[in-house]
């Protein structure tokens, strides 16, 4: 098992790069099931997740090349198995996107129930009765999805409204919807940049979709998709973090390829408690923490445009260092919370009651063991570790490369002091997790 050891006090200085969006990558990639014709992809980033998901899509018959670092040639023309398997699967949620992309082309997909970050349920409810919506037989069985066409092969279009928000949920049913039968409108569809970045892609492809980024959705189906050259969005969670890390560690830092206009309310909330945040240009912004000190404002988790709740633990170890105390609410995931207890080993003062946390601040932080549960909270506590005085190790870090890339070379590159820790003992693991180990490492 991999750990952090962090030792802390030391302002951020220097320059930082932006990887791809881990968030936009995975549906891009699914997409690529879409189509025989070569997909090619830049600004992919090297973490745990791209290495499943292509590893997914080998095990389906892709072919992924690397001709250079950060860009994959998928091509999807040898097709043969129909599944995903449970042992990628249980590792990554973003897996049951292969089912949209199967079940449009090819009329029948088998997807095991999605595993990845243990914070909160998180159903597939809301895809398998918009499937149906479409036409689709859905069945779960031992622990899968099954879904098939309806008679003559091809999904049929439709009006099709969610109960709630859900990212996954959109990107599946727009890919679904692709190559239906007619004309589908997708109503409470989810507004992330990373839903405008999978339709740019699909329309590269030859798909017809209108209204990404709004909450109404329209994609006219068509009878075949192509191959097409695309490059993904920065990271706007990346991004965060890296603004949080400046402010919380009394630095300054240029934070470049990046995309502002895709976390404002970030930018806006981080500015309202003090944090210098200056856009340089379009794609990069500079930031340090105010002088006078930092001031507590409370925040509440909604989908975009609104905060996001895959900020919210950072924002929480940032509200450790600002005087009074803030409120932050949880809308979205009800198990989000598990790391205020680790927070608390170093020494923040943190009361949870439901979905509510009040954090009250300044407090000094104290180096500790603690673990990470999940990838946001992994950051969250780097963030925390940052700050404190003294040594913090962090363990069960394989939740962090799920979606940071190297970020411990990234800070070590503006003067943090951490380093990777490797036991000599660790958990055995199958082969699936053996090899995306390796890669990762």
């Amino acid at each position: 098992m991999e750990k952090f050891r962090i030792s802390g006090g030391r302002p951020l200085r220097g320059r930082i790069g932006i990887s791809g969006a881990k968030n936009s990558a995975l549906p891009c990639m699914a997409a690529s099931l879409l189509t025989p014709e070569t997909v090619t992809l830049h600004n992919i980033p090297y973490v745990r997740d791209i290495i499943t998901q292509r590893r997914l899509l080998e095990d389906l018959g892709s072919t992924v090349l690397t001709p250079e670092l950060r860009t994959n040639k998928i091509t999807a023309s040898n097709i043969e198995l129909f599944e995903a398997p449970y042992e990628l699967v249980k590792t990554m949620r973003a897996s049951v996107l292969a089912l949209g992309p199967l079940l449009a082309r090819f009329g029948k997909a088998k997807v095991s129930l999605p595993g990845g970050c243990a914070i909160g349920t998180r159903p597939i409810d809301l895809h398998l009765t918009a499937f149906q919506a479409l036409g689709a037989e859905v069945s779960l069985e031992a622990g899968d999805v099954v879904a098939r066409a309806p008679s003559g092969g091809r999904l049929r279009g439709s009006e099709v409204r969610f109960d709630k928000v859900t990212v996954t949920g959109t990107e599946n049913l727009m890919m679904a919807a692709a190559l239906a039968v007619g004309t589908t409108k997708l109503h409470n569809a989810a507004r992330e940049p990373e839903i405008t970045d999978l339709a740019e892609l699909l329309n590269k492809m030859g798909a017809r979709v209108r209204g990404a980024g709004t909450p109404t959705i329209t994609i006219e189906g068509v009878e075949a998709l192509g191959g097409a050259e695309h490059t993904i969005i920065p990271d706007r969670i990346e991004t965060g973090t890296f603004l949080v890390a400046a402010a919380i560690t009394k630095g300054e830092l240029e934070i470049y390829n990046c995309r502002p206009e895709h976390l404002a309310i970030v930018i806006a909330k981080l500015r309202e408690v003090g944090v210098l945040i200056e856009e340089v240009n379009q794609s990069t912004l500079r930031v340090s923490c105010c002088p006078k000190g930092l001031t507590a404002r409370d925040v509440e988790t909604e989908p975009h445009p609104r905060f996001p709740t895959d900020m919210q633990a950072q924002y929480m170890a940032l509200m450790t260092q600002a005087e009074g105390k803030s409120v932050i609410t949880e809308t979205i995931f009800e198990n989000r919370f598990m790391h205020a207890s680790e927070m608390q080993r170093m020494g923040a003062r943190i009361q949870i009651e439901a979905h509510r946390a009040t954090v009250e601040g300044a407090t000094v932080l104290t180096g500790a063991r603690v673990q990470a549960s999940d990838l946001r909270a992994s950051a969250s506590l780097v963030l925390a570790g940052l700050a404190a005085e003294g040594e913090t190790i962090i363990d069960r870090v394989y939740h962090i490369d799920r979606g940071y890339e190297k970020i411990e070379d990234k800070l070590r590159s503006v003067g943090a002091e951490i380093e990777r820790l490797r036991d000599s003992i660790t958990t055995p693991l199958n082969a699936p997790e053996q090899a995306v180990a390796a890669e990762i490492a």
